[in-house]
């Protein structure tokens, strides 16, 4: 049976309200995507990358982004906190942090989590993460978020040379758009 998506989104609604709105949003997002047949019947088989807006308020966001194969995105901030629950693929995080005293804002690596079907993390506000799908097929995943997404003013990272620069959601579209080609 399909998945109700406008009762998840007002599932997330009411979590984002509780007294802690991540453990809400996980446990809401647990039950999503432990339900992969249903949410694949809501949504569409993924048939290419890209980020689907299925709710955006100021004070929350649900995306369903589909990760092609192989791609990597570059590290980010999100100035907010997130829960992001995998239902389909991998999707590998590398956490960063800033390096102390840099006048540059670079970062380092500081560590590492490999998401697969049925996994769901909370990320703080203040986290800093790199995202690649490491597999040859599509990654579906729920991505929460506690504010506008969209709007909210946050960094990347130079991939090169890990230097802090705004960050430009035209250029990460792009990157989904650029990933796809290789889609037959």
């Amino acid at each position: 049976m399909a998945m109700d998506i406008d009762q998840l989104i007002a599932d997330c609604a009411a979590a984002v309200t509780d007294s802690s709105p991540t453990k809400a949003v996980r446990e809401t997002l647990a039950r999503a995507v432990s339900d992969r047949a249903g949410l694949i019947q809501a949504l569409g088989e993924p048939k290419q990358g890209g980020i689907q807006r299925l709710h955006v308020s100021d004070y929350l966001t649900v995306l369903n982004v589909i990760w092609p194969p192989r791609m990597t995105l570059m590290p980010h901030n999100h100035n907010m906190w997130a829960t992001i629950g995998v239902y389909g693929g991998r999707e590998d995080n590398i956490f960063w942090r800033r390096l102390p005293g840099d006048s540059r804002g670079r970062i380092e690596a500081a560590g590492a989590k490999s998401l697969g079907p049925a996994d769901v993390r909370p990320l703080g506000r203040d986290i800093i993460h790199s995202v690649t799908n490491p597999t040859a097929k599509l990654t579906g995943a729920l991505h929460v978020y506690g504010g506008d997404f969209f709007s909210t003013e946050r960094s990347e990272w130079d991939p090169e040379n890990l230097e802090e620069r705004p960050y430009d959601i035209d250029r990460n579209v792009k990157y989904f758009e650029e990933a796809n080609k290789g889609l037959g």
